[in-house]
């Protein structure tokens, strides 16, 4: 006669959570490898680069050439190294807001941004990785630019009126200035993408705020002209690295700080429309 002995089994217990944990360095790899991992990313920062160097060599040469002939304009006459350097960084800026546009109002274009809120489902962490991202990237990209064209600008000025070298007062803080400054430009377009939700209408609205509305505000008074224009985006950026300054524009310290506002208000304005709105 045989026994048969029934054996209970515990039945095991599975948690509900994920098995991974959503960290906020995790996030940002996600973002780097989703940045680098697009084409148009790559051109787009290969485009900064070459606007910033080879509009600023363009500009010096072009200086050098009317400063030996004696036929130049007046305007152009009273620039320096430093100014002439940077020339690129007007061209350079439209070029990496496009890029932090790209950053969030691809995802949204794609239908990309709900794959990643599903991973991330607390939003925000999101948006201030692409944001810390695209900046970063700017930063360094912009920066390198900026030596590198005042390196080799201030070797063709050389023994003109503009000469600069580096030991002279204000030019690194000018070429650390116009680096920062197209870092938050880079910024304030991924705000802007993630705000719109739209690449073209992104675009458009970061064409207008560096571009279009300064333009318009010189058609004011110059009443109000002076009381506002300092305060645009453009104009507070570009008090970042001018060397020199006169009474109509901020001081550097003062233009980081209202360009660091603006940045502040677009992202607080994507922030909002991402934690209320579904993607």
């Amino acid at each position: 006669m045989s026994t048969l002995t029934a054996t209970t089994e515990t039945p095991s217990t599975r948690s509900g959570r994920p098995a991974y944990r959503v960290t906020g360095r995790r996030v940002l790899a996600s973002e780097w490898a989703k940045l680098f991992s697009l084409r148009s990313s790559w051109i787009v920062l290969g485009m900064s680069l070459l606007f910033v160097v080879g509009f600023g060599l363009i500009a010096a040469l072009r200086y050098r050439s009317g400063i030996g002939s004696g036929q130049i304009n007046q305007d152009f006459a009273r620039q320096n190294a430093v100014g002439l350097s940077l020339f690129g960084t007007n061209f350079a800026q439209l070029a990496l807001g496009v890029l932090g546009v790209l950053v969030t109002a691809g995802e949204y274009s794609t239908g990309m941004i709900r794959s990643t809120l599903a991973a991330v489902p607390r939003r925000l962490p999101v948006l201030w990785a692409k944001a810390a991202v695209t900046g970063l990237v700017a930063l360094v990209v912009a920066t390198a630019g900026a030596f590198v064209a005042f390196l080799f600008g201030s070797r063709i000025v050389s023994g003109t009126p503009g000469a600069m070298d580096f030991s002279h007062a204000g030019v690194v803080r000018s070429l650390l200035g116009a680096g920062l400054y197209l870092c938050l430009v880079a910024v304030i377009g991924t705000a802007l993408g993630a705000l719109l939700r739209s690449v073209a209408g992104a675009i458009s609205a970061l064409v207008a705020a560096l571009m279009l509305i300064p333009g318009l505000i010189a058609l004011l008074p110059s009443a109000w002209h002076d009381g506002i224009s300092p305060y645009l985006p453009s104009n507070a950026g570009a008090s970042m690295f001018a060397v020199t300054r006169d009474a109509t524009t901020l001081a550097p310290g003062a233009g980081l700080l209202v360009l660091l506002a603006w940045t502040a208000l677009t992202l607080a304005g994507a922030a909002y429309r991402l934690r209320r709105t579904d993607a």
